[in-house]
């Protein structure tokens, strides 16, 4: 930990922070992207270095954290397998203690949640998961922002996090990690996901870390698990590392893909979310993606928002 820091917190999974930490953390990205939209000039990050090592591709990940850390005047160290020795024979505990030395904060885009488990476990500084195999939490912490955006605002037009309490989120198509943190996100903020994956694609409560059932209901029939709904979300049908089995993928997820009848099930007003890159005709149809209850864009340039919020209180803490 280096001097003048507070309890060093990770960031590897949903359920590490709690509900009025979420809390906190949405009232501050609503705060920062307000600065943003206004050109307002906030960087209460000066002289702190991010280091981004990715093992799996990113567009919104490496745009997002970079731009973020930019903004919030730091500085950003880009590492890959192919151009450092994480992709060669160090463990990954020597290239934790090595990179935290240098650094005041590590976000890993990686596969095993094992491996970022691992490095957390030797740094000195705080280190964010931008994507496991079995967990997105900041995609999660954008998609609910930009829910209570949209649907979550009180009277004083401050986001109101109780507004998620009693809401249902249909998530249709692969038990993944999105899936896995959706639960999660359940289970601490008190809405109720429904479910619905084709045979063999099952989420894994054990896997997901979730202990309430009551947080989510399994549908067979996505249409089903559609039915009023407040949001209705889905990602791709192969996700990175899965390619091999893509065409067996397609064939199971066929009729897993969100069209204009499943939209129709849920409530009026509901929005539809995708974690994007999305593929128009397969686990969604243009007509959705790009219709008038579809939120993607906003939910995409909210990753930035939330995430500067998220390094903020990382690295110092509650902000007033």
């Amino acid at each position: 930990m280096k001097p003048g820091m507070s309890l060093m917190r990770h960031y590897l999974q949903f359920k590490d922070l709690r509900a009025e930490e979420y809390a906190y953390l949405f009232d501050r990205a609503a705060s920062i992207k307000r600065r943003f939209k206004n050109y307002e000039r906030y960087q209460p990050l000066q002289d702190r270095t991010l280091a981004m090592i990715f093992e799996k591709a990113s567009t919104r990940t490496r745009v997002s954290f970079e731009a973020g850390m930019y903004q919030m005047g730091g500085s950003v160290v880009h590492l890959t397998t192919g151009d450092s020795q994480l992709g060669r024979a160090e463990p990954i505990e020597d290239s934790a203690r090595v990179i935290s030395r240098m650094v005041d904060l590590v976000m890993i885009r990686t596969y095993e949640q094992s491996k970022i488990e691992r490095f957390a476990a030797h740094s000195r500084v705080p280190v964010i998961n931008g994507l496991t195999n079995e967990y997105h939490p900041c995609q999660i912490l954008a998609d609910l922002f930009t829910f209570l955006e949209a649907r979550g605002m009180d009277r004083r037009g401050a986001i109101d996090l109780d507004a998620l309490k009693g809401r249902v989120v249909a998530w249709v198509g692969d038990g993944n990690n999105m899936a896995n943190t959706w639960l999660q996100a359940a289970e601490i903020l008190g809405f109720t996901v429904h479910v619905s994956t084709p045979s063999g694609y099952e989420i894994d409560p054990a896997v997901a870390g979730v202990k309430d059932a009551g947080c989510y209901r399994v549908f067979q029939d996505p249409h089903e698990a559609c039915a009023g709904a407040d949001l209705v979300t889905t990602d791709v049908w192969t996700s990175m590392g899965y390619e091999a089995e893509n065409e067996a993928r397609k064939a199971a997820f066929a009729n897993w893909c969100v069209d204009s009848a499943m939209m129709a099930r849920a409530k009026p007003d509901a929005l539809f979310m995708h974690c994007l890159p999305a593929h128009r005709g397969e686990e969604v149809t243009a007509e959705v993606i790009d219709g008038p209850q579809s939120a993607v864009w906003d939910e995409a340039e909210n990753r930035m928002h939330v995430q500067k919020a998220l390094m903020e209180y990382l690295l110092l803490g509650r902000i007033g």
